[in-house]
């Protein structure tokens, strides 16, 4: 048995808790990494990366069937599955070895690979190592939730986790769950040549707006994507096959569940060390400390946000707290989201229903068409909208963006929020011409066009043109 003292231990090497591990080792901190699985996480290995690989491979197929739009001859590609799954290998190979072990051991962080658990509330034991630490931080993530629906375990289910690893794209892959995930990879097998029926128990994308969801909903459809909102799967079949509520048997080949995300606490014993947890995560205060004051949690552990950019915004709060002792608080007003899909669909801040509840006597709505957007006209990719939230004296609430790379776009945005600037700040910014970043800029100058073009505006002008 291993006894080990040290300033922090971080438990996951995540996007988090490499975060947290890399900055506190190369500031001074005596750090050790605890990692059961693979280096890197749910990002690297299941999530971001390949994902938004796999949907850039569907994205390249989609490109040679709407050659039209450019009066070039549209074509049906041929897909090579070994071909698109070694580009999604590939990609996660090249950023591997930036959160390798051996990367991190040159950093001066040492690495232990097994499971860790509570012993009491300063003590951890991975195997027969036992590890004291000043400071300890959770970081272990979250893995698919799996519903409870009747016949699920007896069929061999995707999950994102091994999505990628199939020999062939599936010829009809039953997508359970409408959001983010369940939408970014029904589009990306579609563009791949598969059927597609995705099943959503509720609305598509839930918890975005509405408004511009239906921009994304109708992208979907028209790509050939069978769409079922307000599905109950009530049973899955051998086959395999889902069962729909009012819809009846729907036969597939593979199965996706893309139903959210569960917090990745079992096997901890945080109990030994006073942690309160629930079903949504580890409880955390606004400087993410557990009710174990020795010890924080961060990313998809400790619910909320469930995003890698989140984890790695909450690492740097975990560095001010643990290393400096700064009662530094997280902040999530300014959080940005985007689904990858096409078009993409980017939020920041309030939603309209939220903005609507604190703000209704004091809100504006501004609106810009993609299709009013030159670039945007250029390219071809003319659907979607921005839609901007501010009060009637200019402070910004929140933004949503659908449309070609609102993911790039959304940024303006979240600068905005994060630095409190009020809209005129981006309205009077200047833009290049053509780019689809004058978007935001056209959206922001919506604020003053009543004031502008007013009577009142022109009397002033006809007023001083009397003085030459």
């Amino acid at each position: 048995m291993g006894e080990r003292s040290v300033d922090l231990c971080v438990i996951g090497a995540g996007a988090g808790g490499l975060s947290v591990a890399a900055g506190a080792s190369q500031m001074g901190a005596s750090t050790l990494l605890i990692e059961k699985g693979v280096m890197g996480g749910d990002c690297l290995n299941y999530g971001c990366v390949p994902s938004k690989a796999l949907l850039a491979a569907g994205h390249a197929a989609d490109a040679m069937r709407r050659g039209e739009r450019f009066g070039i001859t549209a074509q049906e590609p041929a897909i090579d599955p070994k071909g698109v799954y070694g580009h999604v290998q590939g990609v996660i190979a090249g950023i591997a070895p930036h959160d390798s072990q051996e990367r991190f051991e040159g950093l001066g962080v040492t690495v232990l690979r097994g499971a860790a658990r509570f012993v009491d509330g300063a003590t951890v034991a991975v195997g027969d190592d036992r590890i004291r630490a000043r400071r300890f931080v959770i970081a272990t993530g979250s893995s698919a939730l799996v519903p409870p629906i009747p016949g699920l375990d007896g069929v061999d289910y995707l999950t994102n986790e091994t999505l990628f690893d199939l020999p062939a794209i599936p010829e009809h892959l039953l997508i359970i769950g409408g959001g983010p995930i369940g939408v970014e990879m029904a589009q990306a097998h579609r563009h791949l040549g598969a059927r597609v029926t995705l099943l959503e128990a509720a609305t598509l994308m839930p918890r975005d707006d509405q408004e511009l969801v239906d921009v994304v909903r109708k992208r979907l459809r028209a790509d050939g994507i069978t769409l079922h909102e307000g599905a109950k799967v009530t049973a899955v079949g051998a086959g395999p096959s889902v069962t729909v509520e009012g819809v009846g048997e729907i036969a597939g080949s593979h199965v996706l569940v893309a139903a959210g995300r569960r917090p990745n606490i079992e096997g901890l014993d945080l109990d030994k060390a006073g942690i309160a947890a629930d079903r949504a995560g580890i409880t955390v205060d606004g400087r993410l400390r557990t009710t174990n004051k020795k010890v924080f949690a961060i990313g998809d552990v400790a619910g909320g946000m469930q995003f890698t950019h989140v984890a790695g915004y909450h690492a740097g709060i975990i560095i001010k707290n643990a290393l400096f002792r700064m009662p530094a608080k997280a902040d999530m007003r300014a959080v940005p989201w985007v689904t990858y899909s096409s078009p993409e669909l980017a939020g920041v801040g309030l939603s309209e229903e939220q903005a609507m509840a604190k703000h209704s006597k004091n809100l504006r709505v501004l609106r810009w068409s993609m299709g009013e957007n030159d670039r945007a006209r250029a390219e071809a990719e003319t659907e979607g909208m921005i839609k901007v939230l501010v009060t009637k004296k200019g402070q910004i609430l929140g933004a949503t963006i659908v449309g070609a790379r609102a993911g790039e776009l959304i940024q303006v945005w979240a600068l905005a929020l994060s630095q409190k600037l009020k809209i005129g700040a981006v309205a009077q910014m200047i833009a290049p011409y053509p780019t689809l970043g004058e978007l935001n800029k056209r959206a922001a100058g919506t604020f003053y066009t009543p004031t502008l073009f007013s009577k009142r505006t022109r009397g002033i002008v006809r007023f001083l043109s009397r003085f030459g």
